[in-house]
Formats: structure tokens, sequence, C-alpha cells
């Protein structure tokens, strides 16, 4: 099972006698609400999801963006019409950072078949809809599990142990700006590996060979078993996960990521490039 699928593979798949479930996660950082532009127009059938309210819980000392509860997040994607066994396909508006996250969620949670439609809406070339769909209840039990997972203290070990990428901008890893979080710098022993580097302009992913290579230069090869990517606040990072998923390396995510380890002034903060 592949991480992601075409726009020109959905639009045949949805044709089909097993139709995927379509997920909305439109989101962006500090930007407006997805909502208006999803009544404005969106895949057909697609029902709509919150990153911040429904993909996460509230923010706190977990962070950000921590974790949902597994509860409540089983019921919102029952209530979407996901069921153990039923394809799902999960877009945003083309960045890809949220449609990660509903991604990761789904997969950790223990959903056999998601995907992410790779370059988002903007690849769709289809008719889009403005009715709001009202699926049947789905029967989807999530199970935490299913992907690995660090915490504060995991992702210090494995900076130390294995390799922790860093999927912000590199000059919030160097600490030279910090729009967001108490503090600038990263987790010591982090490699910077910004996720924006993982796409093409178009914002669909580098082939698999490039993915692959990319990953290599910054330590992650065949022999590699300990890899973990964190970000600002866990969305970010999930891309940076898919992305390692499509170039062959099962990562783990620090969901607390940047805001919950910055937020502790007993955990060190490291300043400066890459010393690779």
């Amino acid at each position: 099972m592949t991480a992601i699928i075409s726009a020109a593979q959905l639009a045949g798949e949805s044709a089909g006698p097993r139709p995927p479930v379509l997920l909305d996660v439109r989101w962006s950082l500090g930007g407006p609400p997805g909502r208006p532009a999803y009544d404005a127009g969106h895949l057909p059938g697609a029902v709509y999801i919150d990153l911040d309210t429904e993909l996460a819980g509230p923010a706190g000392a977990g962070g950000r963006h921590p974790l949902p509860g597994v509860a409540a997040f089983g019921t919102v994607m029952r209530r979407a019409g996901v069921s153990a066994d039923t394809p799902v396909v999960v877009y945003d508006g083309g960045q890809g950072w949220a449609a990660a996250r509903a991604w990761w969620l789904l997969r950790w949670t223990g959903h056999p078949d998601v995907r992410v439609l790779d370059g988002g809406l903007a690849a769709w070339t289809g008719p889009l809809s403005t009715d709001t769909p009202s699926p049947a209840e789905g029967d989807f039990a999530p199970v935490p599990g299913g992907m690995p997972l660090l915490d504060a203290d995991g992702a210090a070990a494995l900076a130390d142990e294995g390799l922790l990428l860093d999927a912000r901008a590199a000059e919030r890893y160097r600490g030279d700006v910090e729009p967001i979080d108490r503090v600038g710098g990263h987790i010591p022993g982090a490699v910077s590996a910004p996720t924006t580097e993982n796409v093409a302009e178009d914002g669909r992913f580098l082939p698999a060979d490039r993915l692959t290579a990319r990953f290599a230069a910054l330590g992650a090869t065949e022999e590699s078993e300990n890899v973990g990517v964190y970000c600002g606040s866990g969305v970010s990072g999930a891309h940076e996960v898919l992305a390692l998923e499509i170039a062959g390396h099962r990562a783990a995510l620090y969901a607390g990521s940047w805001s919950e380890w910055s937020s502790d002034e007993s955990r060190p903060v490291a300043t400066g490039p890459d010393p690779r």
C-alpha cells in the first residue's frame, strides 16, 4: 500500500465499486480557518475535518497541537464515514502538512488503508461540490500503536543514539528567528531537514528515489533503524514522516515537538547551523 495517491488515480477509484472516504483537512499555520474554503468548493463527498479541534487536543504543556484523545478521534472519524475496511484519502489545500497529520493519526490508530492526495486540492482537475455530505456512520475503532511515537525523553535519546530530523525551516532550527514558541533553536543533536525540501514547486512529493537520496545524505540509510522527526507542533513533522515512508523508512514522530520541548525550561536548547 502506497502512502500517496495521484489525482488521476483518485478520480478512477472514486468512480469505481469501492470509492474511498474523502476527508478535507484544509488548514494553514496562522492562516484563516479552512471551513469557509471547504464550503466554497470541495471534492464531491468529502467531509471537512478541523485540524485544530479534531486532529489535536487543547494546547498546553504537551505543545500547540498535542494528539487528540483516542476516543474523541474515533468519534470524529466514524462521523465522517470511516470504517476499518474502507479506504480513506485525505487532502488539504496543497501544502500537504494537514493532510499528513490526518494520515499519520489514522495510521497510528490502526487504519490499514489511508493515503494523501499528492499535491492536494490544487492537483484536482475534476468538479467540485458545495454540498455538505451526511455519510453513514463508520465503524472505525482506533487502537494506538500503529506508528512509532516519541515523547520528549525519547526524542532526546534518539538525537544521541540514532537520527532525529528537524522538519522546520532552517532559520528556526538555527534559532535566527522564532515567531511562535518561547525560544529559538533545536534539540541538541538533531539534524536540520526542512520538510519543504521534500516536495516540488507544485507541492507534489519528489520521486521516491530522490527522497531516498535526500534522506541518505542526511544520515538515513538502508541500515538505519532509529529515525525520528519533530517540527514545531507535530504537523509538518507528520509530512516528513510521510516523505520518509515514501523513501522506505518507518520513522517515529515526536508529536509534542518544539512547542513542547521549548516550553520546558529544563530542556537544553542548541542554536546555530547544523554541525555536519
